[in-house]
C-alpha cells in the first residue's frame, strides 16, 4: 500500500512541477495615424523575472520567444510616443499576436515624460471622442451569460439594455435597436444574426465569430464624421490575422455550436495567412438534455462560416479577403409550445421561418509617402427571409384546422464601395476623408388573409427594385497640445430612391487636467434611413395598391454628450456621461395617432403601416456611471448603472414612453482566475443585472375575443411596465494546458435564482384570455474549447 501511495504522489508531483511550458509573444507596432510600421519600439512584459523585453525591427515587427504561459502585462515604448499598457494571455495552444498602435506625442523632447495610456481608455477610431470604447475577443467569451456574443457583452456596458433571453437586440440610451450600424472590416454589413428579420439588428444566436474577432470598437452617441445611416450606435468590428508562420487549430462545442477553426500561413516567404472557422448547431443535443431555450420542442437548425485571407506585399501594400455567412431555419408549432415559455411563436399559429445571410469583402491599405495613406474596401452582402404562418381554428374544418394566413418573402443585395484617404501633417494635425457608395437590389412580398375565405389573400407590399445611398465626408483632429485636442468633421447623405439628404457636422473635445483625469464633449447631427419594409408598405383601394411611404425622409438626431474620465489608479478606471439626444422627422401616421417608427425593432415583426409622413419626434437623456478594473492580479470587475427617459410624440402629439424606456439599468460582473500552477487554472466570473421592465400596451380583451385576434388599446400605448428585470449568471471554469494544446472546460449558469421574468403577455385566441410569456427560468450552458 505504502508503494501504492508513494508511486501516486510521485506521479502527481511530476505533473504538477513539470519543467516551464512557455510560448510565443509577436506583433507588430504602427502609427496610429499615419499606420506606418514604428522600428525601435522597446517592449517589456512586466514582472517578468528575468525581464523579457525586445525592441521592433525596420518593419515595426517584434518576437519575444520562451514566455511562460499565463497573463502578462506588456510595456510599450517609444521616444516622442505616449507609452502604451496592453494586456495579453499565453496558452500552450496559440500564439499571442498583437496589431499595436501608437500615438505621437505633440511635444517632442527626450526630457518630457510622456503620459502613460492605458488599453481599454483608448479606442481604435482615432476620431471618437465620448461615449465609445473598445472591447476585445476575450472579454465576450469571459463574461458570464454572453454566450461569445458582441452584442450580448456589451450589453453590460454603460447606456446599454439587453433585458431579453429571447435576442440579442441591444437598447442603447432609450433608442431602438434598429438604430444601431453594424461595420465588419471597414464595410457596413446587413443584420450578422441567425434568424434575424427584414430590417432588425438582433436575432436569438450571432452569426459573428468570437474566435475569429480582434479588438473592435462599440459607441453609443455622438459618433466621428466616418459613421453614417446610424442614430443610436455603432458596432465597428475588425477580423484578426491568422497566424502568418505556424499552423494552429481549434476546435468548440457550446450553445452557438460544433466548431472547427484553422489558420497558418499561405506562404511564409510572401508573409501571407488565412483563417477558416465553421460552425453546426448543436441545439439538438441541448433539447435531448432537457435544456429549455423558449422555443418549446422545436429545435432551431442554424450553421456558419467565416473566413479571412490576408497578403502583406512591400510594394503593393496590404490586401485581405474576408467572408461570413449563415443559414438558419425553424418550425415554430403550436403543438410544441409550452405554456408559459413562449419567447417566439404566435398564438393558435404554426410558423416557418428562414433566415440567410452573408457578407464578403476586399480591403487594400495602400501606404504613401509623407505619412499618408489610402484605405479601400469593395464588398457585397445580402439576406433572405421566408415566413409562412397558418392559422388554426377549429372552425375552418380542414385538416388539422389550418389555413394559409401569411406569407413573406424578402430579398436584398448589398454592393458597396468605399475609399478614404488618411493624412497625417504633424504631431498636431491629421486629416481623413472618404466616400460611400450602398448600392441595392430590393424584392419585398408579403400578403395575408384575415378573412380565411377563398381567394381573399391581400398584398401588403409587392416591390422589386434598384436604389442607393451615397455618403461622403470629411473631419480633422488637432491636437493645441498633449493635453488638449479638437474632432471636428462633416458627413453627408444622399438616398437615391427619393432625393433625401442630409449634411451633418459633428465635433468633438477633450481636455486632460492631468495624467488621470479628462473632461470631453461630443455632439452633432446623425440620420438613418427607414427600414426597408416601411418605404414599400401599400394599401389597396378599389383594386389599386398604393405604395404610400416612398417619400420618407431620413429619421434624424442631434446628439449632445459631456464625459468626465479618471484613471485615479493603475487598471482602474471611473467614467461618467451625461447625455441629450433630440430626434424628429421620425415616421409617424398621417392623421392623429399614437404610432411612431422610433417604438420598432425589438421583435420578429415587420408591420406593413401606410400613411406614415416625417413629423415625428422624440428625446432621450440620461446619466451614466462607469467603475472598471481592468483585468490585473488575478481579477476584474466592471459597475455600470444608467438613469435613462426616453419619450416620443405621434402624430396626436401627446408625449408618451417609448417602447424602450426602461428608466434605469444596474449591471455588476466580476471574475478571478485561481492559478494553481503553470497547467492548471480555475476560473469563476459572475454577473448581475437588474433593470427596468418592458415597456408595453393593454390588450383589450373584448375586442380581441369580438375579432378572434389580439387588439390592443392604443389610447394607453407604452403606459405599462413589467415587474423589474432581475437575473444573475455564474460561470465556472477550467483550462488546463499541455505542452502543445490547451483545453479549456466552461459551464455558463444563467438566472441561478430562476427568478421569473416576464417576457410578454399576449392574447390566447384558443382560450379567449390574457397569458404571460417568462423569460429564460434556468438555463445553462456547457462549453468545451481545445487549442493546438
Amino acid at each position: 500500500m505504502k508503494k501504492v501511495f508513494f508511486i501516486i504522489v510521485t506521479f502527481l508531483s511530476a505533473h504538477f512541477y513539470s519543467q516551464t511550458i512557455t510560448q510565443t509573444l509577436r506583433g507588430v507596432v504602427l502609427d496610429k495615424q499615419s499606420q506606418t510600421p514604428l522600428p525601435g519600439v522597446v517592449i517589456q512584459l512586466i514582472n517578468s523575472e528575468p525581464l523579457l523585453g525586445t525592441s521592433t525591427n525596420d518593419k515595426g515587427e517584434f518576437k519575444i520567444t520562451n514566455v511562460p504561459l499565463g497573463r502578462w502585462q506588456l510595456k510599450i515604448q517609444m521616444i516622442g510616443y505616449k507609452e502604451k499598457y496592453i494586456a495579453t494571455i499565453l496558452n500552450a495552444g496559440k500564439e499571442a499576436i498583437h496589431n499595436i498602435e501608437l500615438e505621437e506625442s505633440v511635444i517632442q523632447s527626450e526630457e518630457v515624460v510622456v503620459v502613460a495610456e492605458q488599453d481599454k481608455t483608448k479606442n481604435n477610431n482615432k476620431m471618437s471622442t465620448v461615449s465609445a470604447r473598445v472591447f476585445s475577443a476575450e472579454e465576450a467569451a469571459r463574461y458570464a451569460g454572453s454566450r461569445n456574443d458582441p452584442a450580448r457583452m456589451a450589453a453590460n456596458f454603460a447606456g446599454v439594455s439587453g433585458a431579453n433571453d429571447s435576442r440579442n437586440d441591444i437598447i442603447i440610451r432609450g433608442n431602438s435597436p434598429m438604430g444601431v450600424l453594424w461595420r465588419l472590416n471597414g464595410l457596413d454589413i446587413p443584420n450578422p444574426n441567425h434568424f434575424g428579420n427584414a430590417g432588425s439588428t438582433g436575432g436569438p444566436v450571432s452569426i459573428l465569430n468570437n474566435n475569429t474577432l480582434d479588438n473592435s470598437d462599440f459607441m453609443t452617441g455622438a459618433f466621428a464624421a466616418d459613421y453614417g445611416n446610424a442614430t443610436a450606435g455603432v458596432f465597428d468590428l475588425k477580423m484578426r490575422q491568422g497566424n502568418n508562420e505556424k499552423f494552429e487549430f481549434l476546435t468548440q462545442v457550446g450553445f452557438n455550436g460544433f466548431e472547427l477553426g484553422a489558420e497558418g500561413p499561405l506562404n511564409k516567404k510572401k508573409n501571407s495567412s488565412f483563417l477558416l472557422d465553421y460552425r453546426y448547431s448543436t441545439l439538438s443535443v441541448f433539447k435531448a438534455l432537457n435544456i429549455d431555450f423558449g422555443t418549446g420542442n422545436a429545435v432551431p437548425q442554424y450553421q456558419d462560416i467565416t473566413f479571412k485571407t490576408d497578403f502583406n506585399t512591400d510594394k503593393a501594400g496590404k490586401i485581405s479577403v474576408w467572408g461570413i455567412g449563415g443559414l438558419s431555419y425553424i418550425a415554430l408549432l403550436e403543438s410544441d409550445k409550452k405554456k408559459g415559455k413562449d419567447l417566439y411563436g404566435y398564438s393558435a399559429r404554426d410558423t416557418y421561418f428562414r433566415s440567410n445571410v452573408g457578407a464578403s469583402g476586399i480591403s487594400h491599405t495602400y501606404l504613401l509617402k509623407n505619412n499618408a495613406y489610402i484605405k479601400t474596401n469593395a464588398g457585397i452582402s445580402g439576406s433572405y427571409n421566408y415566413i409562412s404562418a397558418d392559422r388554426i381554428d377549429t372552425s375552418f374544418k380542414t385538416p388539422k384546422n389550418l389555413k394559409p394566413e401569411y406569407r413573406q418573402e424578402t430579398k436584398t443585395t448589398h454592393y458597396i464601395v468605399n475609399s478614404t484617404y488618411n493624412k497625417k501633417f504633424n504631431s498636431k494635425d491629421f486629416v481623413n476623408a472618404g466616400i460611400y457608395a450602398d448600392f441595392f437590389n430590393t424584392l419585398f412580398v408579403d400578403s395575408t388573409d384575415d378573412f380565411f375565405g377563398y381567394n381573399t389573400f391581400v398584398t401588403l407590399r409587392n416591390y422589386k427594385g434598384n436604389s442607393a445611398l451615397l455618403r461622403c465626408f470629411i473631419q480633422w483632429q488637432h491636437k493645441f497640445t498633449d493635453n488638449f485636442l479638437i474632432n471636428a468633421g462633416v458627413t453627408n447623405q444622399y438616398f437615391l430612391l427619393n432625393s433625401s439628404n442630409a449634411i451633418e457636422p459633428r465635433v468633438g473635445l477633450k481636455y486632460s487636467i492631468n495624467s488621470k483625469q479628462s473632461f470631453s464633449f461630443g455632439g452633432g447631427l446623425h440620420s438613418q434611413l427607414q427600414p426597408v419594409y416601411i418605404y414599400f408598405a401599400s394599401e389597396t383601394v378599389n383594386g389599386v395598391r398604393t405604395e404610400t411611404n416612398k417619400q420618407l425622409d431620413f429619421t434624424r438626431a442631434a446628439h449632445a454628450v459631456i464625459a468626465y474620465d479618471n484613471s485615479f489608479a493603475r487598471n482602474f478606471r471611473l467614467k461618467s456621461e451625461i447625455y441629450y439626444q433630440y430626434i424628429y422627422n421620425a415616421p409617424v401616421k398621417n392623421y392623429p395617432d399614437y404610432f411612431s417608427a422610433l417604438n420598432l425593432g425589438a421583435d420578429f415583426n415587420s408591420p406593413n403601416v401606410v400613411g406614415l409622413v416625417s413629423k415625428g419626434t422624440g428625446t432621450n437623456y440620461g446619466l451614466e456611471i462607469t467603475l472598471e478594473k481592468f483585468y490585473s492580479q488575478g481579477y476584474y470587475f466592471l459597475f455600470t448603472t444608467s438613469l435613462f427617459q426616453s419619450l416620443y410624440k405621434g402624430s396626436d402629439y401627446i408625449e408618451r414612453n417609448t417602447a424602450f424606456n426602461g428608466n434605469y439599468v444596474l449591471n455588476l460582473l466580476g471574475g478571478k482566475e485561481f492559478r494553481i500552477n503553470q497547467k492548471h487554472i480555475l476560473s469563476l466570473d459572475v454577473r448581475g443585472t437588474y433593470a427596468g421592465g418592458k415597456r408595453y400596451t393593454p390588450i383589450d380583451i373584448q375586442a380581441s375575443i369580438a375579432v378572434k385576434n389580439e387588439v390592443i388599446d392604443g389610447s394607453k400605448a407604452y403606459s405599462l411596465q413589467y415587474p423589474d428585470y432581475f437575473r444573475i449568471d455564474v460561470k465556472p471554469g477550467y483550462r488546463f494546458n499541455s505542452k502543445k494544446m490547451t483545453h479549456e472546460f466552461t459551464i455558463d449558469i444563467q438566472n441561478v435564482t430562476r427568478h421569473l421574468n416576464v417576457f410578454q403577455q399576449s392574447y390566447d385566441i384558443k382560450n379567449e384570455t390574457i397569458k404571460t410569456d417568462y423569460q429564460l427560468k434556468f438555463f445553462v450552458i456547457p462549453q468545451y474549447r481545445l487549442l493546438f
